[in-house]
């Protein structure tokens, strides 16, 4: 802070220089300081400076600190000069300006997800009548087609209905032992007629595990994953999904797809809001919004998402689920 303190006063030391040397020139031209001793008078003069600077660092910086101290801003510091009470005056006012508007944006917030959730349940009514339609329906080749544009429909609101409720994940999660398999299972059967469609098929190799996490948020996670894996994988193609140990006794949970990859340039950017990507441009129901959300809530959760990836050759993605130590301090938070 001193330094700082220096630089901000530095006109102050520049204008003590400007009267040395004015001085200086004057004793050292008049004829009648001859006799006085200059280098006694430069001493003089400086040290007293010196000793001046001194007393207003400690003085001046002293309502700084206090006020880099109070982070949260509940309590400022009053000030000793009438310029430092200004100051905390003008601060206090700004404070609760700011928390009027906060508190504002907050109640908006929260309204405008209550009317994002009541909009996406009032969908989901004649979501369930389509799909009493479709199921009435003879033709099989139509019956296929539909139902693969009703699961796009019902997966994007899907998305929609976590991305409204991620902000409150810590609230909204139970921590359980999940079993893994049956989970996946069940997640592949929801895009059976997708897979269908694209002739895709999978290959489950999977330990007997089961993983401590929310269920509801893990299904979310693996949802987004195997809709990726077969969105981009090449028809007639294979999706692998199997899981092992690492040396710390992680679970680690792979989803690989024989599709058309990530590029290099693309991958560091891939859980970034909206981003699309190359692959992504190329497929007109690419929101961006699926890995953002998958990173969001997995990070909420302890899981840890690794991605390997070839253009061409396909992507893995490898989930490393938290040991219970681990998740233990993750809920503590």
């Amino acid at each position: 802070m001193f330094k700082a303190y220096i630089k901000e006063r530095k006109a102050w030391i520049l204008f003590f220089l400007g009267l040395q040397i004015w001085l200086n020139i004057i004793l050292t031209l008049d004829i009648a300081f001859q006799d006085v001793a200059i280098l006694y008078i430069n001493l003089v003069y400086i040290i007293t400076f010196l000793l001046f600077i001194w007393w207003r660092y400690r003085k001046e910086t002293t309502y700084y600190k206090e006020l880099g101290e109070s982070a949260t801003f509940d309590s400022l510091p009053e000030g000793e000069s009438s310029f430092e009470k200004r100051i905390t005056s003008i601060m206090e006012e700004l404070i609760l300006v700011n928390n009027e508007e906060l508190n504002q944006l907050k109640v908006e917030h929260l309204e405008e997800n209550d009317r994002i959730l009541a909009w996406i349940h009032e969908v989901k009514t004649p979501l369930t009548g389509m799909r009493l339609i479709i199921d009435a329906v003879q033709e099989p080749s139509l019956r296929e087609k539909l139902e693969v544009e009703w699961l796009r429909i019902h997966l994007l609101l899907d998305q929609q209905l976590h991305h409204t409720r991620l902000p409150s994940l810590e609230k909204d999660y139970v921590v359980e032992s999940v079993p893994l398999q049956k989970l996946i299972h069940k997640e592949i059967k929801e895009l059976q007629a997708w897979c269908m469609q694209k002739g895709i098929g999978f290959e489950i190799n999977l330990l007997q595990e089961e993983v401590l996490t929310d269920q509801k948020w893990l299904a979310f996670i693996l949802r987004q994953l195997l809709s990726n894996a077969v969105k981009y994988s090449n028809p007639e193609k294979e999706i692998h999904i199997f899981s092992r140990k690492d040396e710390a006794g992680h679970t680690i949970l792979t989803v690989k797809d024989f599709g058309s990859g990530i590029t290099k340039a693309d991958l560091p950017r891939i859980f970034e809001k909206s981003f699309t990507g190359t692959t992504g441009r190329n497929t007109a129901a690419s929101t961006g919004m699926g890995l953002y959300l998958t990173k969001k809530a997995a990070d909420k959760l302890g899981i840890r998402i690794i991605v390997e990836s070839k253009l061409e050759e396909g992507s893995s993605f490898l989930l490393q689920f938290p040991l219970k130590n681990e998740m233990s301090k993750i809920t503590s938070r």
